[in-house]
């Protein structure tokens, strides 16, 4: 990887998890499980090559119009995947944060990201982070609320510092897998220079030498900001 230019902060939406289950015939919860360990798998290798922040929409706002037993099992395996990484992220250097207002979740989950959190802070290595119960026009709103909370001029870098990513710096590369093509209202102000791309990969198949091939893209990209 030493002639690929490793971007700082990549976000991925990972999307069809649901088609991939029932392409095989499975339950839509197949599909998460399975999207769960490409989770791992991914965070790992963007751990190892130097990424700095990995952010992951897990849960959008309106994630919650899904049927009650598909959110319901979601919740579950948010909070065993947690638990169960605890150690991994610890073992790999790996701070854990979330985004998103996570007030709506159940008291139990809000304990466990709170906890994963708090053990893994001192970790220096990549920060995974999973936007959950996020969405990106709620996060604005927040922000604007907490400025003219804190009586701060109306500035970028102000409000910038009010947001869920506050000191992670803008989206170099925004990924979503599954062959939709939008952005589907997440970290619309972060993405406002990122080098996008578009896959038909359904997440759970989603794999290193996918990333690679985007990683490699995104190093022959000339990116200007505006400037000639």
């Amino acid at each position: 990887m030493s002639e690929i230019k490793i971007p700082k902060h990549v976000a991925i939406i990972m999307d069809g998890n649901g088609r991939w289950a029932k392409e095989r015939g499975l339950n839509r919860t197949a599909g998460h499980e399975e999207g769960a360990k490409t989770v791992r798998k991914i965070t790992s290798y963007c751990s190892d090559i130097g990424i700095k922040y990995l952010t992951l929409y897990a849960f959008s706002t309106e994630n919650w119009e899904r049927p009650k037993l598909e959110v319901e099992f979601l919740m579950k395996l948010l909070d065993r995947y947690l638990k169960k990484e605890l150690s991994v992220y610890l073992e790999n250097n790996i701070k854990f944060k979330a985004i998103g207002d996570i007030s709506r979740f159940s008291k139990t989950l809000q304990n466990t990201i709170y906890e994963t959190q708090n053990k893994t802070a001192s970790c220096t290595g990549l920060t995974q982070v999973l936007a959950l119960n996020y969405g990106s026009k709620n996060e604005i709103i927040r922000a604007i609320k907490k400025l003219n909370e804190s009586n701060l001029e109306i500035t970028e870098e102000n409000f910038e510092t009010c947001l869920d990513t506050a000191g992670m710096g803008d989206v170099d590369i925004l990924i979503r897998t599954s062959g939709e093509v939008r952005l589907s209202n997440y970290l619309l102000w972060q993405n406002a220079y990122a080098e996008m791309f578009f896959t038909q990969t359904y997440w759970p198949d989603f794999n290193e030498s996918e990333l690679d091939d985007i990683l490699s893209d995104f190093s022959n990209r000339e990116r200007r900001f505006g400037a000639i």
